[in-house]
């Protein structure tokens, strides 16, 4: 199955998105199969495939099944059901999922992929952290089902190595300008993966910036709110108590498309900063996410010119 999306969600506001639902079930101790179901963003599948002959990977982190040849590349393949602490007994995986992203190209193991789902962001809930991982960023509740929304830059970047995003170093701080004072600056971070909001955090903090952070769009955007209010009653000017906002864009309740739409459309903040830090950021989506509004775009794992960015749109 070859993924062909319209690309349209990912051109304007309309805070929707196209999920692959696919399955990884297990095996109860009475060798009953239970269904689990799991799901990913279209934008980030290119195919989907039989597993064909796979061959293995000498020294491999667990989690890392092989390696297979899909056309005139070479691409790893990720055993999903071992890195999500399943016990799938005789069950056998037998389909590939192709993902693209970062950069990257690798392929998870799974069980089946059923079908192609439509749905809003306002319609995907964060997950409750008392009952699920770091691993998943949002659910979508069917009829009969839960669909978990797995967090593909975590699990790759724990794997792949040339994906992951890690704190910037204290060189690439030394690359900075020692003198400049980031100390009266402050940046919202919107992303719902805990994994990468953490990482972007700290490097913003290493380098000398006070951060606010958000989950997702929606908690972005009233945090936004209620700083316009205040700024309205003080007759200040929101860059005095807000400098910069960095927004992912796959994220439950609002995405980041819908975020930087209705910053735009706000007389207040109509000249706002705003940077887009994604993984799908291709050079086609960042034509476009430019001209929705957004000041500069930065392509996940990019994170040393993170700070560059925001001390150029925060006048450092």
């Amino acid at each position: 199955m070859n993924m062909k999306s319209d690309k349209i969600l990912l051109e304007s506001d309309t805070n929707e998105l196209e999920i692959v639902e696919f399955r990884i079930d297990e095996m109860d101790w009475h060798g009953n199969v239970i269904p689990c179901y799991y799901g990913v963003n279209v934008a980030k599948v290119r195919e989907i495939i039989r597993l064909p002959q796979m061959s293995k990977v000498v020294n491999a982190k667990p989690g890392v099944e092989g390696m297979i040849k899909l056309r005139d590349k070479v691409i790893t393949i990720i055993n999903l059901a071992q890195v999500l602490g399943k016990d799938t007994g005789d069950l056998v995986a037998d389909r590939v999922v192709v993902l693209e992203f970062n950069n990257l190209m690798v392929g998870v193991l799974v069980h089946s992929v059923s079908r192609i789902y439509r749905i809003s962001w306002k319609n995907v809930e964060p997950p409750s952290r008392s009952v699920h991982s770091e691993q998943v960023t949002g659910l979508v509740k069917m009829e009969d089902r839960i669909i978990l929304l797995l967090d593909f830059e975590k699990i790759v970047g724990e794997l792949c190595s040339q994906s992951a995003l890690r704190p910037m170093n204290s060189a690439d701080l030394l690359e900075r300008d020692p003198n400049a004072d980031r100390s009266q600056k402050t940046i919202l971070v919107a992303d719902d993966s805990l994994f990468i909001r953490n990482t972007m955090c700290a490097s913003l903090r290493a380098a000398g910036y006070v951060v606010e952070e958000a989950e997702n769009g929606a908690l972005a955007w009233d945090l936004i709110q209620k700083k316009l209010a205040c700024c309205a009653q003080d007759g200040t000017d929101i860059r005095s108590i807000l400098s910069l906002v960095i927004t992912d864009v796959e994220m439950p309740q609002m995405d980041g498309l819908h975020l930087t739409s209705l910053i735009r459309k706000d007389e207040a903040l109509k000249d706002f900063p705003v940077v887009i830090f994604s993984s799908l950021a291709s050079e086609d989506n960042k034509r476009k996410w430019i001209g929705l509004g957004a000041n500069h775009i930065l392509t996940k794992p990019d994170l040393p010119d993170l700070v560059r960015v925001a001390d150029e749109l925060t006048g450092q």
